[in-house]
């Protein structure tokens, strides 16, 4: 797992490590279109913006029952599929072995020698050899068309995410995905659609909201720490330019080409996740509208200049994805949240992970903290005095071993706890279909000259009611 040993908890965001261009070939959609526009992210192109642009007020009439408040089905052992085996699939695979009651099955990747690895290390877990599927770049439906899968989990590049949940839900698993959840509205809809009518689960595994300080600001909110919420913040603020030039780390250049693309948010989900749950988004409170504004798109470019010699592929591609984007969102409570992005210019990372109320303030980035009437004269407080309100996650794993400081860990113990013991998830398709629209929704504003979008009610009007999420109560095991 490569991470910039200077990153507090970067979430690593790549399902691909080194190694051969094929799986650019069979998992990247596309790539040859540098140049590819809004239009590009649907088979038919005209109606890759109508969803958003047509106005998202009247969800489309359900086909199933919700899935809010749904439990996993008890089982001794929890059988996972894994799709993708590159940087982040092959690290997280450790963490699924070391979980009591876990037994991976089958795994999937067209790269031979990555399947290999990942199985040489399921067997060295002391568990049976794993089914693998590396046959072609839709191989991975035979993965989920097995009998012998309770979970398959999908870390590969952002444009197969959406067919890999949908082959997952249609043959009865419930699934997690890496962000994002699809890169289309009318995607977003057909998984919300589709994990309503086969009742399985379809989820975002955002490891970020099972952060430290996340979580301990979470309790906090809850509890009125922080008096009425008023506004949050959240960010992927992480300078890639060296990587996504690099051959040896991305297996192609499909991250890359994702800023010729688009020009909005590409990555919302570590920043909007947490502060979602912090303001009880689809849990009392939802996400109405956004607007977005970007900056000038220079900085890969710049990067090129300065890199790259004459005659690297990058020279034909056009860059357009906006340096930094700045989106806000407002709630239907009137709340502000506040997003950026930005991993196309030289700054240090952060994901900001701000949460203000009418009693006082949170920053992260360094963490500190002001509350009334815990603090005066206008000096910041030490947020580690606030350390009782650790989640009981973290109080119970102190030290949690894997990476971005042991919250993927948490993130992979809680998911399979829940499903060992038939509870209700800590976040649900509706959660994941949120945090992923201002993708394509800060794109159509920013084209739009920050004109507001509608951001959907995933849950069809089911939000008003209040429910547990990520503060949910320690399980009787």
């Amino acid at each position: 797992m490569h991470e910039a040993p200077s990153q507090r908890h970067a979430p690593h965001d790549d399902p691909n490590e080194a190694g051969p261009s094929r799986r650019s070939v069979l998992w990247t959609a596309g790539a040859a279109g540098a140049g590819l526009g809004l239009g590009g992210l649907s088979s038919a192109p005209a109606a890759a913006a109508a969803p958003a642009a047509e106005g998202t007020a009247a969800a489309p009439a359900a086909t199933g029952r919700t899935m809010i408040g749904v439990p996993f089905e008890r089982r001794g052992t929890v059988r996972v599929g894994i799709i993708g085996l590159g940087n982040r699939g092959g690290s997280m695979i450790d963490l699924f072995l070391a979980m009591p009651g876990v037994r991976v099955v089958a795994l999937c990747d067209p790269v031979k020698e990555k399947t290999a690895k990942a199985a040489g290390k399921v067997t060295a877990a002391g568990q049976p050899a794993p089914a693998v599927y590396t046959h072609g770049e839709h191989d991975y439906e035979n993965l989920c068309a097995r009998g012998d899968l309770d979970f398959v989990y999908a870390a590969t590049p952002w444009d197969r995410h959406f067919e890999m949940a949908k082959a997952a839900l249609l043959h009865g698993k419930h699934v997690g995905v890496e962000c994002p959840l699809a890169l289309r509205l009318d995607q977003l809809w057909e998984l919300v659609d589709l994990s309503e009518r086969t009742r399985r689960h379809c989820m975002q595994l955002e490891n970020c909201c099972y952060g430290r300080n996340e979580m301990r600001v979470l309790r906090m909110a809850h509890a009125g720490l922080f008096g009425e919420l008023l506004h949050g913040a959240g960010a992927y603020v992480h300078d890639l330019r060296g990587l996504m030039f690099d051959p040896k780390y991305y297996e192609g250049p499909w991250r890359r080409l994702w800023h010729t693309r688009l020009r909005g948010d590409l990555y919302p989900n570590h920043g909007f996740g947490p502060v979602a749950g912090y303001m009880g988004l689809n849990r009392g409170d939802r996400a109405v509208r956004i607007s977005s504004m970007g900056t000038p798109a220079l900085g890969l470019a710049a990067y090129r200049t300065d890199h790259m010699p004459a005659g690297d592929p990058s020279w034909k591609e056009s860059y357009i994805g906006s340096d930094r984007t700045i989106s806000l969102v407002q709630t239907a409570k009137g709340r502000v949240i506040r997003l950026e992005h930005d991993v196309s210019t030289p700054h240090p990372y952060s994901r900001i992970n701000s949460l203000g109320g009418t009693k006082g303030l949170f920053e992260d980035y360094p963490e500190r903290i002001y509350l009334e009437p815990d603090h005066s004269n206008d000096e910041w407080g030490d947020f580690g005095a606030y350390a009782q309100w650790d989640h009981w996650l973290w109080k119970e794993h102190a030290n949690p071993p894997g990476g971005h400081g042991g919250m993927d860990y948490l993130l992979v113990f809680r998911l399979m706890q829940c499903m060992r013991l038939g509870l209700v998830p800590d976040f649900d398709v509706y959660d994941a279909a949120t945090w992923t629209a201002p993708v394509p929704l800060s794109d159509l504003s920013i084209r739009a000259n920050g004109a507001p979008q509608e951001i959907p009610d995933f849950t069809r009007g089911l939000w008003k009611k209040a429910r547990p999420g990520m503060d949910s109560p320690k399980p009787e095991e």
